[in-house]
């Protein structure tokens, strides 16, 4: 199971592309509300989560989980005790962690990003701290997948499939969205 984890100001695009395309790859994920049930977007989008995050019953059995950038989204899932244990269960069991655009910057300041390639939002790259800073859309260095922004959230979405499931399968997906065709 994958779980996107959202809190209020969180970017749309980054936590649901993702979640459409591991679904279209056959992918189990749950979208999580770390507060609340209906989170609001930082473009004022209501989603309502799948579920709770003290609805998640074994954090051992979580196979990844997706932290959505978004301002002051990153910085709600930063302050959240929960989602600060459930990164550190599945980094030490080497579980996909994942952030995008601002989000990398709470696994630089949990210090798991020291000597990995990773990417962020500009700006943001002083947080990665110990990180090998790449400016490019999406970087999985081991267990760890970040991505640059909402402009790169369907390649961090295929990014995640290929972690889960294979290239074949992501390469499939992305080709049955005609993803990058002109």
């Amino acid at each position: 199971m994958i779980y996107v984890f959202l809190a209020k100001g969180f970017e749309e695009l980054e936590a649901l592309a993702p979640v459409d395309i591991l679904r279209r790859g056959g992918v189990e994920v749950k979208t999580v509300g770390v507060y609340e049930k209906t989170v609001l977007g930082s473009h004022n989008i209501p989603v309502t989560c799948d579920i709770l995050i003290d609805e998640i019953e074994n954090i051992d059995s979580i196979d990844g989980i997706v932290l959505p950038g978004g301002m002051p989204g990153t910085i709600n899932l930063e302050q959240s005790e929960k989602v600060q244990k459930i990164i550190d269960v599945c980094n030490q069991k080497g579980k996909i962690v994942s952030a995008i655009c601002a989000a990398p910057s709470i696994l630089g300041h949990k210090g798991i990003l020291k000597g990995k390639k990773a990417t962020c939002y500009t700006g943001f790259e002083k947080d990665l701290i110990g990180a090998d800073v790449c400016n490019c859309p999406v970087v999985r260095d081991g267990n760890i997948i970040t991505g640059f922004g909402a402009g790169g959230a369907f390649q961090f979405g295929f990014k995640l499939l290929e972690a889960v499931k294979g290239a074949d399968k992501s390469e499939e997906i992305r080709k049955s969205m005609r993803f990058g065709e002109r």
